[in-house]
């Protein structure tokens, strides 16, 4: 018997390419890619209503926000990997790649059953250690509830489930309710 072809990991370049034309997104991490699943009505309403509102304060300034399609570039450990945050906010104007951006000040992901682990543990990891970033902030879409992590000498913990979260990154107070409005909760 023949041995086996070991697996090929694709570069860096080889993963962008392929994200160009290919139906399904994929994450990225050393070499290796992760198909990305769709997500729920829910999860849509939460991250368009948390777009529309960021969106319309940004308007004369540098900064630039994502919802779902632009990649974050970091490294890992010593690997480079490739994540789609649901929303993420850069605002350096000498951070223009096409395809991603590796200086962001705000990331958010909606939580859902199947990301919900890896959005706390390994991404929260991840993100925390990009020099640029201020606010992780993940979302519950099954109730109405926020939890931040932010740079304060050091990385803190916050959870808010009413009033408003308010977000270091734009110095901007958000309302829960408009965050959470039309949004079926269990």
């Amino acid at each position: 018997m023949a041995p086996r072809p070991k697996h090929q990991q694709l570069s860096v370049e080889e993963y962008i390419k392929g994200e160009e034309s290919s139906e399904v997104r994929h994450e990225y991490i050393g070499g290796e890619v992760y198909a990305m699943v769709g997500t729920s009505d829910r999860h849509n309403l939460i991250a368009g209503n948390l777009f529309a509102l960021l969106h319309a304060q940004l308007r004369g300034t540098p900064c630039r926000l994502f919802m779902s399609d632009m990649k974050v570039r970091l490294r890992v450990a010593s690997d480079d990997a490739f994540y789609y945050p649901d929303l993420m906010l850069a605002c350096n104007p000498d951070d223009r790649a096409t395809y991603y951006r590796t200086q962001p000040c705000l990331i958010v992901e909606v939580l859902s059953e199947t990301t919900e682990r890896i959005d706390r543990r390994e991404k929260l990891l991840a993100y925390t250690s990009i020099d640029s970033l201020q606010e992780y902030v993940l979302l519950s879409q099954n109730h109405i509830e926020v939890e931040v992590h932010r740079r304060v000498d050091g990385w803190r913990g916050q959870i808010v489930t009413t009033g408003d979260v308010h977000l270091q990154c734009l110095s901007l107070d958000v309302s829960l309710a408009a965050i959470y409005e039309d949004v079926p909760l269990s």
